[in-house]
């Protein structure tokens, strides 16, 4: 069985195309074993999705010595190939010092990491203003495959995790928001309106998730609104998309985890490209973006936000009724 192993440590964002990398390669290279470098804030998710076998934890905390003690547990096994998904000077370093026959890289790296590679994975044909999971797919034709997805994301053991607190109002599950972002300026003031606009006007169940704790001001009726922001983990998050209707987000991790698990995603945007870093595929009826006039995420109001995602809920229904009429 030939051995694969993918250097990405992090970010969530990064590490979630890097996992729909692998498992375009499983499913068309299926007898590839793939092991993976990957921080440990960032273990638990790698750890969990199916198209990963092996997982090394970069303990980035623990310095030099942490270094070396990961490159030795690394170095017990000669891959036949390495990927360096990241191009950046720490994962040049890792892809020196593992053991592998062939050792490719970004053709876009950074701080001197090209150095360490023994091929360069080409740019796709709309070269660096590509989305940036169409940069990484590339790195599927070094193991023979094409350079395209091969279906949603699929993670272990979701159904153990216990979220009664996800089920259904009226028989239509939550909407689920991540109103927290990377950086301030990718970070929509207009969640709480957004969030009354769909308890009040539309009666839905809304759930806040994500990493960091952000308060939310607004007064709701009982069972129509539940906030999970600073208790929201890796571990859980899968599980807790996938009991989502929809998932409305920053520009964040959460969402490319979102639209990599074929779920509803409406992502909103302000001075970053959706064209690059929208939810993938880009033209896929589950995903939608909304860009911020002039790029600045203030000047979007929750009422548009609001009738965007209404009238592509009018959309979808007359879509599955035409299909039904269809099949009847």
């Amino acid at each position: 069985m030939p051995e694969l192993l993918i250097i990405k440590p992090s970010a969530l964002r990064d590490i979630v195309h890097g996992l729909q990398v692998a498992a375009s390669i499983k499913a068309q290279r299926p007898e590839w074993r793939i092991s993976w470098i990957v921080r440990d804030i960032f273990s638990p998710l790698v750890r969990s999705c199916t198209a990963v076998d092996q997982v090394y934890v970069f303990r980035r905390n623990a310095g030099a010595r942490g270094f070396v003690h990961l490159m030795r547990e690394v170095r017990k096994v000669e891959f036949d190939l390495l990927m360096d998904l990241q191009g950046l000077l720490r994962t040049g370093l890792m892809t020196k010092w593992a053991r592998a026959r062939r050792k490719a890289g970004r053709r876009d790296a950074r701080e001197g990491a090209g150095m360490f590679y023994s091929e360069k994975v080409p740019l796709p044909p709309d070269g660096a203003p590509s989305h940036v999971l169409d940069i990484l797919l590339q790195f599927c034709t070094a193991v023979g495959a094409e350079p395209r997805l091969a279906g949603p994301l699929r993670f272990r053991e979701l159904e153990r995790l216990n979220l009664s607190f996800m089920e259904p109002r009226r028989g239509l599950r939550p909407i689920l928001l991540f109103p927290d972002s990377g950086q301030s300026i990718k970070k929509w003031p207009g969640f709480a309106q957004l969030t009354s606009l769909f308890i009040r006007e539309a009666g839905r169940k809304v759930v806040w998730a994500g990493i960091n704790y952000l308060p939310c001001r607004e007064s709701f009726p009982d069972g129509t609104f539940l906030n999970l922001t600073g208790n929201t983990s890796l571990t859980s998050l899968p599980a807790l998309l996938g009991k989502s209707d929809w998932v409305i987000s920053n520009d964040s991790g959460p969402m490319h985890l979102a639209a990599a698990m074929g779920l509803r995603t409406l992502g909103l945007f302000g001075p970053t490209d959706p064209r690059q870093y929208g939810p993938y595929p880009l033209k896929s009826p589950t995903n939608y973006t909304i860009q911020a006039p002039v790029g600045d995420l203030r000047l979007l109001s929750a009422k548009e936000v609001f009738y965007l995602f209404n009238r592509i809920e009018a959309s979808l229904h007359k879509a599955q009724a035409r299909a039904d009429l269809a099949h009847a």
